[in-house]
């Protein structure tokens, strides 16, 4: 793995298996993890500003990555420039976007912010739900976007005729659209949620957080409901009914962890189903996941950080990050100490 910024440059090589990455807090450990992902996935897990990714007074950044993934040799390559935009590279072809690397490599991420999936608004859960949908369902992966362009489409139509702008005819053609969208996108997102019920609900048992589930709280919008709403939709100037208002709920023992989960038991929520969704493209598409996870042994107690680390040395690669190496249970494939400015395998 070679990264790029400004005038620091950093070589490492990283072994296959579980990697720990130490150092002191503020060292680096997480723009490496993060890195890792702007290479692979082609954005940042902490931020759409790219300008935030170069350091500072620095005119860009590169981050380019070399590897194997199902007996197939990549090389992926991003550069960051803020004045001319972001490109990515596929074994030296120019992509048309940075985000065309998802397509060749799966990366997982948990970051102690990550916990907004089960604690946050519904927008959060789906919106890393469809994310799942995507990586788990690819020939899907376009319908959370397609269906966000129609719901947009008609929120439009709705207001060009509530203001007397327009005629409430143009409203019926995107309300076919949303309907049959939201219809597919419902059924997608069922579909996701039960690949991963029975591994989150594994893994949650073995971290012990007892009879987890993952439950879908919506159904598919019909032409004739959104009509029946009509009325409404026209006074407000937005479509008042369909999946980008439905939420997933993630319970245990019937309870919903939202509203009455510790911070502890939601921690273990997100890592169960980040486990799961690990196993099952592993399953599904032949080659594991790159897993990212930063900070997150200190959180828990000996005998889950015991449980998780069997867990992820079994998933294929993945790298951790802790400020000191006694904090996994287990001898690493690969030790990385990090320092400002340096990191070096030991």
């Amino acid at each position: 793995m070679r990264e790029f910024r400004s005038y620091a440059r950093l070589e490492l090589e990283l072994e296959p298996g579980l990697v720990l990455v130490t150092g002191a807090n503020g060292a680096g450990k997480t723009n490496l993890l993060e890195s890792l992902h702007v290479g692979t996935q082609g954005f940042s897990p902490r931020t759409r500003a790219d300008a935030q990714l170069v350091r500072l007074g620095a005119v860009g950044a590169r981050i380019a990555l070399s590897g194997e993934r199902a007996g197939r040799q990549l090389e992926l390559e991003v550069t960051l420039q803020p004045r001319a935009g972001k490109r990515a590279k596929l074994n030296g072809a120019a992509l048309g976007s940075a985000e065309q690397l998802r397509a060749e490599v799966s990366t997982l991420v948990f970051t102690p912010d990550r916990l907004a999936v089960v604690k946050g608004a519904p927008a959060a859960r789906r919106a890393y739900f469809d994310r799942a949908l995507a990586r788990l369902l690819p020939s899907r992966a376009t319908l959370p976007v397609q269906y966000a362009v129609a719901v947009g489409q008609r929120n439009a139509a709705l207001r060009r005729a509530g203001s007397g702008l327009g005629s409430r005819t143009a409203i019926v053609p995107w309300t076919a659209q949303v309907a049959g969208l939201g219809e597919e996108l419902v059924r997608a997102r069922q579909q996701t949620i039960a690949l991963l019920t029975p591994g989150f609900a594994a893994c949650a048992e073995e971290l012990g957080l007892a009879e987890a589930t993952l439950e879908y709280a919506g159904e598919p919008p019909s032409v004739e409901d959104l009509e029946a709403r009509l009325e409404r939709d026209l006074e407000r100037g937005v479509t008042g009914l369909g999946p980008h208002l439905d939420d997933i709920t993630v319970q245990s023992a019937a309870r919903d962890l939202r509203a009455f989960g510790s911070q502890g038991e939601q921690r273990l929520a997100v890592l169960s189903l980040l486990l799961a969704e690990a196993e099952v493209l592993g399953d599904r598409h032949g080659a594991p996941p790159l897993v990212l996870l930063d900070d997150v042994l200190s959180e828990l107690d000996a005998a889950r950080r015991r449980i998780l680390t069997e867990r992820l040395a079994g998933i294929g690669q993945a790298i951790v990050t802790a400020t000191d190496a006694d904090a996994l249970p287990a001898e690493p494939a690969q030790l990385i100490e990090v320092a400002p400015g340096r990191a070096a395998a030991r």
